[in-house]
């Protein structure tokens, strides 16, 4: 575990988002299961890849982890659980698109979080990134907004703001391993999932997927993520997050062989030219 952590943050950022960005894949290749069903099993096999993860790193210790990630840890748990909720009820009220879209307003979250509460100062390169970011954005998935429903909308901001909040917790406290509040968050989805599905037999296909989305997809990009935020400035984390959102796209192109408007091939250059540009000065200059 130790390699991991020794790894510099902002290619853990990278890795995390790689991650998280099969998550729509994923989705997408579901049988029969329900949102609230998919949200119980992911929750499930998030459980045990953090439970590892933790006993792993702090064997005998491992209370000790929770007690010392104390109070931030306990409200960084609930606040993301509230963020894996969210995504679940905006894709019942909302179109994808916008759910989509939303999510990537978190570089702008963690940017002026960051800012306002850390006091970061954020550097010419790094807003010249979050206005290159954003106008990819835009260009990738802005011609595909609909108005939706207004509660769907609302809830997906959730996810942002929680994973802002979330990350603006690890900056705090640098020195804490917040992976404990992982758990947490696990801990309560699950909970929710199982009373909101009614029911969570669900066919074994869909359950591996379900281990698929839970163990790899969540459960290495939160880790990898978590352990990079403590080293890497809020805004960078925000820009190199914007991965996800071009990735996505593509695996649906490789493996279910939607084919992304041109619109959405600029877009996502322009994102990549804005993660490279962030990269570039990171590596050029220490954080």
């Amino acid at each position: 575990m130790n390699i991991i952590k020794n790894l510099p943050g902002p290619l853990l950022i990278f890795l995390g988002a790689t991650s998280l960005s099969f998550g729509g894949l994923i989705v997408k290749s579901f049988e029969g299961a329900t949102l609230w069903q998919i949200l119980f099993w992911r929750s499930f096999f998030f459980i045990i890849v953090v439970s590892i993860f933790l006993i792993f790193t702090y064997r005998k210790k491992i209370l000790y982890s929770f007690r010392n990630s104390g109070l931030p840890g306990l409200i960084g748990g609930v606040i993301l659980s509230s963020g894996f909720c969210g995504y679940v009820f905006a894709m019942y009220n909302t179109t994808v698109a916008n759910v989509n879209f939303i999510i990537q307003t978190q570089t702008l979250f963690l940017a002026s979080f960051g800012y306002i509460f850390l006091k970061e100062k954020i550097s010419k390169i790094t807003l010249i990134s979050i206005i290159l970011a954003i106008s990819g954005i835009i260009l990738m998935v802005g011609s595909t907004l609909s108005p939706g429903q207004i509660h769907g909308n609302l809830a997906a901001f959730i996810m942002p703001i929680s994973f802002a909040i979330l990350i603006l917790i690890i900056r705090k406290y640098p020195n804490v391993d917040m992976v404990p509040l992982q758990l947490i968050a696990g801990i309560c989805a699950m909970i929710i999932g199982y009373f909101m599905s009614g029911k969570i037999n669900i066919s074994l296909h869909d359950i591996f997927l379900g281990f698929l989305a839970g163990f790899f997809q969540l459960g290495f990009g939160f880790i990898f993520i978590t352990i990079g935020a403590r080293t890497t400035p809020s805004a960078i984390v925000g820009i190199v997050m914007l991965t996800e959102a071009v990735l996505g796209p593509l695996w649906a192109w490789m493996f279910v062989n939607e084919n992304p408007p041109y619109l959405v091939l600029i877009g996502g250059c322009i994102v990549i030219s804005a993660v490279l540009l962030q990269f570039l000065a990171v590596f050029k200059k220490p954080v």
